[in-house]
């Protein structure tokens, strides 16, 4: 976790603090469900749900906990020993049946949770602002691009329409992923519940907001939390392709869009002109931190046996840094689409730069529809078309297609003149729009 890229909602989740209330609350709940059933003195399990309501542990004492850890050199214990101060002959019972990974998996699955719902927000944010940002410039023409070369006219408001609906899957595969993460597991050593009723992990389960893990072997299998982070991967790769189109943008020799440069910003120290990218650089930075997170997630698939703790050293480093970096992300992403500065004359400017070449496809099918070979036509069209390239634009390709006896003699000037019209190109801007945002949008 880096200080520069956090948040504090975030943050908080995965702070030691948060971390022992939920351990002592799976403690307390699983208390309770054995006085129910009398694997526990009844009045005992009153006695610690009351310690509980009561608040017995407003303050935690970290520091206390570490203390103990140095000697017991287990977190569960330490966290045991201390809380059992705040009761009395009772806590003979706390862990009663349990393992530590009972504690700590159950743990991490609601810790995962809480971080997919600050996430999901994340997410609702960014659309929010993607939305508005599209239908401002659902018609503002913009050249479209392929191999970063000029292709065909389309719109800005297409671009950001793009971006919404892949956010909008990553919003459904975060979710799902949230729901197969959370699950609970109390089954004791090995999974087999030999000292501990499966009606515990029940109650504990629902108390918790969780589903019940159907075979634990003693850990939650690690393939869900692989599809947790994966998830966090695509994410970020969503937000470095959003990011790498406005750097693009950027560019002096395109210029289109840029990020907000606020009054007293400085661009470099040695050349006062500049207004660099660098939210969107940024975010393509902690992009790759993310995804670098994905992997680790994957090896801890791979445990010995019943288990191991392999996956433990790696999760304390993946859990908090890839939820508080992406959550970090998310909302810088959202901050620089909500103030991105648009400039519709530049994208007309670029995308009349070159001589009219992007209606070539339309003069190409032109050709074909009127008689001639898709061969001949392409000839046809290209021959004219690269003399336009060659002049970097200079040139028309509108007036070379006239002058051209063997375009002429199948397209009068008048039809050519109309398969350059831009509008052609944005007829289905609606139904495009519709199909993501609804027809009632």
């Amino acid at each position: 976790m880096v200080p520069r890229y956090s948040r504090p909602e975030m943050t908080a989740i995965w702070s030691a603090e948060n971390r022992y209330r939920i351990w002592w609350r799976i403690e307390v709940f699983a208390a309770e469900a054995m006085g129910k059933i009398g694997m526990i003195p009844a009045e005992d399990a009153v006695t610690i749900r009351a310690a509980y309501d009561a608040n017995a542990l407003a303050e935690i004492d970290i520091e206390a906990i570490d203390a103990i850890e140095a000697v017991t050199k287990h977190d569960v214990i330490a966290f045991l020993t201390w809380a059992g101060e705040k009761l009395g002959p009772e806590k003979r019972w706390l862990h009663q049946g349990m393992t530590s990974s009972d504690v700590l998996d159950t743990a991490l699955a609601v810790q995962l949770k809480q971080a997919a719902d600050l996430l999901i927000a994340d997410i609702d944010a960014l659309l929010a602002v993607l939305k508005r940002r599209a239908f401002e410039h659902k018609l503002t023409p913009t050249i479209g691009r392929s191999h970063g070369i000029h292709a065909e006219p389309t719109t800005f408001g297409l671009k950001l329409t793009q971006a919404y609906a892949e956010f909008a899957r990553n919003r459904e595969r975060l979710a799902a992923a949230r729901d197969d993460v959370a699950t609970c597991a109390i089954s004791g050593a090995v999974g087999t519940f030999a000292n501990i009723d499966p009606s515990v992990e029940d109650y504990v389960a629902e108390q918790m907001g969780l589903q019940v893990e159907p075979v634990s072997t003693q850990v939650i299998p690690r393939d869900r939390h692989a599809i947790f982070f994966a998830t966090l991967g695509v994410i970020a790769s969503s937000i470095e392709r959003l990011a790498t189109e406005i750097r693009h943008l950027q560019r002096t020799e395109v210029l289109e869009a840029e990020e907000y440069f606020a009054p007293g910003q400085k661009g470099s120290s040695a050349m006062p002109h500049k207004r660099n990218p660098v939210l969107t650089e940024n975010l393509t930075g902690l992009a790759r931190m993310v995804r670098g997170y994905v992997t680790p997630a994957l090896e801890n698939v791979a445990l010995w046996h019943e288990r191991d703790i392999s996956h433990s050293s790696v999760e304390r480093f993946i859990g908090p840094d890839a939820t508080i970096t992406l959550d970090f992300a998310l909302a810088r992403l959202t901050s620089v689409i909500d103030k991105l500065v648009v400039y519709p004359e530049r994208m007309r400017k670029n995308l009349d730069r070159m001589g009219g070449l992007v209606h070539s496809q339309r003069v190409l099918l032109a050709l074909i529809q009127a008689g001639l070979s898709r061969e001949d036509s392409y000839a046809l069209v290209q021959r004219n078309a690269m003399k336009v390239w060659e002049s970097d634009g200079q040139l028309s390709l509108l007036d070379l297609l006239k002058a051209d006896p063997e375009v002429s003699q199948r397209l009068s000037a008048e039809q050519l003149d109309d398969l350059f019209d831009l509008d052609y190109h944005l007829k289905h801007v609606d139904t495009i729009f519709d199909r993501v945002f609804g027809a009632s949008a």
